[in-house]
């Protein structure tokens, strides 16, 4: 397939088309004829983060024609057993951290609040779309079909206790002794995983979790683990794990693991 410009257009706007012509936002109109100087007449790839790929034609400076609507050119289907990171919303680095796990294959983001939160966010839903064009443009950058899933924020504890049956966890945690690393708790995971089965790994917060989250996650019966001899920080950790957790995904998922 030629090197198209690519442009993530959500999937209630494909749903919506009028006679197959997209009108673009004034952001993804500079973008097309002022950052990528596309001409009237060329092409461009149009994906809607669920998996689907279009081939769209530009006839105006404001809109992109989509003449085969029902016809995508690729498809791709969902992963069975999602990947997830929760992490303690770090001062700095969250964007990084966004952009980052997007390319090597996240599936979920939980931002989250805990004890040695320095700052909590007070805009939220401003905040939450700000990070949602960083990933839809890395989502476009690495050429991604399905695009990251950011939740909302919530305490630590209170995401625990949210979370569903099937999905399974564990919290990096760089001051505990006797921790297994990432790769050994993976190592462990009992096959085959529950269709829809998201497995997470947490991230803490740069001051470290406090006692009364440490004695939680005890208490729930959850894996502590170290991803590194050394203390990282947020973002670093953040990385280590998504990749840990992708790679691992990559050779040891098969779909007679799942059921």
């Amino acid at each position: 397939m030629r090197n198209l410009v690519r442009l993530i257009i959500s999937n209630q706007r494909i749903k919506n088309l009028d006679n197959n012509q997209l009108k673009l936002t004034s952001e993804e109109a500079h973008y097309l004829n002022k950052v990528m100087r596309i001409k009237i007449g060329e092409e461009i790839q149009i994906v809607n983060g669920e998996g689907y790929l279009w081939i769209g034609i530009k006839n105006k400076n404001n809109f992109i024609e989509i003449p085969y609507i029902n016809n995508p050119i690729l498809f791709q289907d969902k992963k069975q057993v999602s990947l997830g990171i929760a992490v303690a919303i770090p001062k700095v680095g969250f964007e990084d951290i966004l952009k980052m796990c997007t390319e090597i294959g996240i599936d979920f983001v939980q931002p989250l609040y805990s004890d040695h939160q320095i700052k909590r966010i007070s805009n939220q839903a401003s905040k939450m779309n700000r990070w949602n064009s960083i990933v839809d443009e890395a989502v476009e950058q690495c050429e991604r079909l399905w695009k990251p899933k950011i939740l909302n924020i919530l305490d630590i504890c209170e995401w625990i206790i949210s979370l569903k049956a099937r999905d399974v966890i564990s919290i990096s945690s760089a001051r505990e002794e006797n921790c297994i690393s990432l790769n050994q708790w993976l190592e462990m995971q009992n096959l085959p995983f529950k269709k829809s089965t998201i497995l997470w790994n947490v991230i803490g917060p740069e001051g470290g979790w406090s006692q009364r989250e440490i004695y939680f996650f005890k208490e729930k019966k959850i894996q502590l683990i170290k991803l590194s001899d050394s203390i990282l920080r947020t973002s670093t950790a953040s990385i280590t794990a998504t990749s840990i957790l992708s790679q691992w995904r990559s050779f040891n998922i098969k779909s007679n693991h799942l059921i």
